[in-house]
């Protein structure tokens, strides 16, 4: 077949597509692929297996390019964490897993086995409710930048929205709101998925006051402003970045907080109020539960503490 006998390189830019058209993938983690996927084929030509097919690749090529990564030391001499060694064997499994759907005869994914210490469960970092209070009103809210950044902020918390989720949205999707305590937008999500996300009678209130101060054409709901408070286009995730960050400072809340932290907040805040996992997931967009499953660490230890402190067992006699 002409699939076989062509170079496993050759066939990378038709994984990507396969990754975009039947995947779905998102933007994000098709250059991830791309990018973890050049790190293999730089070790191909290194030592001249670049014509090598996809029957040709060994349980030995796949050692020794274990080696090279475990080995192989960036810009800073530093050698690749357990954990960057892992983003690269997933990127070269899924590659696999593409020959076996095409029918292309390859190694079997699972021959690819991951690093014992990438496999430890990840865990999420959260804010209480009251160092979210605090992050929500540490932007000054006389200020045009000020207004927009507590409606961002009053967003990403009230609905969970990932941050490119979050820099999407537009003007047009808020129209009408005068008579609207509360709001559901259906959105784009991860892996072009659709999903319905929930703003919130707080949150609706400062986009609200926020869109008051907009008469530009700009159809982005959430702008840069820099020179005189000029508006000049949609922000970037890098924007939202920097201007969390700058309030968790004003806060005077943990450094870890970034957008993320908020959406793991809300969750995890669903959570303990006692909302099913599953209705967490379709709020999240995850597309598998398992995913969501994370949140239920930081519950189990709530619970644990709270059996730990209230159990009337402990007061009973020996």
């Amino acid at each position: 077949m002409e699939n076989s006998n062509k170079p496993i390189i050759k066939h990378i830019p038709d994984f990507l597509d396969y990754c975009e058209i039947e995947k779905g993938l998102s933007d994000n983690t098709q250059k991830n692929y791309s990018r973890y996927l050049n790190k293999f084929t730089y070790w191909l030509k290194m030592y001249k297996k670049e014509n090598i097919k996809p029957h040709e690749i060994s349980p030995d090529d796949i050692w020794n390019y274990r080696l090279f990564l475990a080995r192989y030391k960036d810009n800073h001499s530093k050698l690749l964490s357990k954990m960057t060694q892992n983003y690269y064997l997933i990127a070269l499994r899924a590659l696999l897993t593409y020959f076996a759907d095409k029918d292309i005869i390859s190694l079997p994914a699972d021959k690819i086995q991951l690093p014992k210490d990438a496999k430890k469960e990840k865990t999420i970092k959260f804010l209480s409710l009251d160092q979210i209070e605090k992050l929500l009103l540490a932007p000054n809210t006389e200020t045009i930048t000020g207004l927009r950044d507590r409606a961002i902020l009053e967003s990403l918390f009230s609905t969970g929205l990932r941050i490119a989720e979050l820099i999407s949205l537009n003007k047009e999707q808020f129209k009408n709101l005068e008579n609207k305590i509360d709001l559901e937008l259906s959105i784009i999500g991860k892996g072009k998925h659709p999903r319905a996300v929930y703003f919130s009678e707080r949150a609706i209130l400062w986009v609200k006051k926020y869109l008051k101060t907009r008469d530009d054409d700009d159809k982005a709901l959430f702008i840069h402003y820099r020179a005189r408070e000029a508006p000049e286009g949609r922000l970037t995730p890098r924007s939202v970045q920097r201007l969390v960050k700058k309030y968790a400072t004003i806060a005077n809340i943990p450094y870890f907080t970034t957008p993320h932290t908020l959406r793991h907040s809300m969750a995890t805040d669903l959570l303990n109020q006692g909302v099913d996992l599953r209705i967490i997931q379709e709020f999240l967009g995850h597309r598998n539960i398992s995913t969501t499953q994370i949140y239920t660490h930081v519950t189990n230890k709530h619970l644990r503490d709270v059996h730990r402190k209230y159990h009337s067992g402990k007061n009973l006699k020996e």
